[in-house]
């Protein structure tokens, strides 16, 4: 069977880059307005994480816009979806770990189609955000599960707690001892 075009195998993977991209701006978005919620309504500890994962999910798409760039591509500017506002405290690290579950099985996906088109440098890349991105989903996971099984106690347990993530550029995956 005859291998495709050079060009046409990077077309796709700068096709799937791109993908993870915009779903890495949408995290971005989506955990800064989380964010901003939590720190409003005085929760500064999980305030300060999802901020810190905010910050792991500018660091991935700059990984993967420095990658589109390395195979000639223009990296996309658009999130992949809608960021839900207004989000109950309740709500939100269930919807969050969800997110995080199903960015792993897609990247999983976009390591396939990285593979099957020679391109073991991107592939890398996926394998290493994927590592970050189960830190993440196990972190949302966990507070989702201490808010299900202790519900206010948890919560009134944390509020009040300072954000403490002052400027460091690290994030939350590599300051916890992840990539």
């Amino acid at each position: 069977m005859a291998q495709k075009p050079r060009e046409e195998r990077k077309k796709k993977v700068i096709e799937v880059l791109n993908q993870a991209r915009a779903m890495e701006l949408h995290a971005i978005h989506q955990y800064m307005n989380q964010h901003y919620n939590l720190d409003d309504k005085d929760y500064g500890e999980l305030a300060g994480k999802v901020k810190l994962i905010a910050i792991d999910e500018m660091r991935h798409a700059e990984m993967f816009a420095e990658r589109i760039k390395e195979l000639g591509g223009e990296p996309v500017s658009e999130h992949g979806a809608k960021v839900q506002k207004g989000q109950k405290v309740e709500a939100m690290f269930s919807f969050d770990a969800k997110l995080e579950d199903n960015t792993i099985d897609v990247y999983n996906q976009f390591t396939a189609v990285c593979r099957e088109n020679g391109d073991s440098i991107s592939m890398k890349l996926f394998e290493t955000i994927i590592d970050e991105e189960q830190i993440h989903y196990n972190y949302f996971d966990n507070v989702d599960e201490h808010i299900t099984d202790l519900g206010d106690t948890y919560l009134a347990k944390i509020a009040g707690t300072p954000s403490a993530t002052g400027l460091t550029p690290k994030g939350f995956a590599v300051g916890t001892g992840g990539a």
